[in-house]
Parts: C-alpha cells; sequence; structure tokens
C-alpha cells in the first residue's frame, strides 16, 4: 500500500507545475487571483513563486531575471522551464474553463498577435513603474 502512496505523490509532483511571476505587479497578482477561482480553488498543481528579489534563485535554475519580468515562466514536473506564450498556454490547459482559451492561443496566427500585445503590454507596464 505504501508503494501505491509513493506512486501517487511521484505522479503528483510531475503533474504540479511551478509558476513564477512577479508580485510586486498588481496585475499579475489580479491575473493570479482571476486563474485561481477559475480553477476553483482547485488549483493543487499549480505552485506560485513571487519573483521579487530572487534573481539568484531564478539564475540557478536557468531563468534570466531581466526575462522573468518580460515574460511569464513555468517549470513542469520534470523540471523543464517553459516560457511566454508556451507556459500560458500550460498553465491555461490546467483548468477546464480555460482549455479553449489555451486551444485559441496555440493557433498560428493568433499566437504571434497575442505575443506581440503582451510584450508591449508588459513593457509598457514597465516602464511606466520605472522598474526597466
Amino acid at each position: 500500500m505504501s508503494s501505491e502512496s509513493e506512486s501517487n505523490s511521484t505522479s503528483d509532483q510531475l503533474n504540479k507545475i511551478t509558476v513564477f511571476y512577479d508580485g510586486a505587479c498588481p496585475t499579475c497578482v489580479r491575473d493570479r487571483a482571476v486563474y485561481e477561482r477559475f480553477c476553483g480553488g482547485k488549483s493543487t498543481e499549480v505552485e506560485w513563486c513571487d519573483i521579487t528579489g530572487k534573481d539568484d534563485a531564478l539564475s540557478e535554475i536557468g531563468i534570466d531575471p531581466g526575462l522573468a519580468m518580460r515574460e511569464l515562466h513555468v517549470r513542469t514536473g520534470k523540471g523543464a522551464i517553459v516560457s511566454e506564450m508556451d507556459a500560458y498556454i500550460l498553465l491555461l490547459e490546467r483548468s477546464i474553463w480555460l482549455k479553449p482559451l489555451a486551444w485559441l492561443l496555440s493557433l498560428p496566427l493568433i499566437r504571434p498577435a497575442v505575443a506581440r500585445i503582451y510584450h508591449w503590454s508588459v513593457g509598457r507596464r514597465l516602464s511606466r513603474t520605472g522598474r526597466i
């Protein structure tokens, strides 16, 4: 019985993702809260990590701290780091309500357009707040 429990624990860890987000950004914090509401409190497969002031820790796991401010980064349960639209798609696929949005974002014509708008919006926000 304990091996079944260990197997479930290992499986849970492989399914879990870690989302690196900017906790100093009110929009980012609000987006996280909206995501958690869509998950109905069942977002146990998602661990949230505020990147504020954690440049060294980010560098240790292979995430450029400057890019982490400009793009969403997610670490999979297997340790792979994905960023930008791939990270959003991976995160959105976790919620039954947001899966259609993940599919839409993955479309070849939609993906680059949304990426451009996202980068423009983030750059504007960081510039406006004096963070770049």
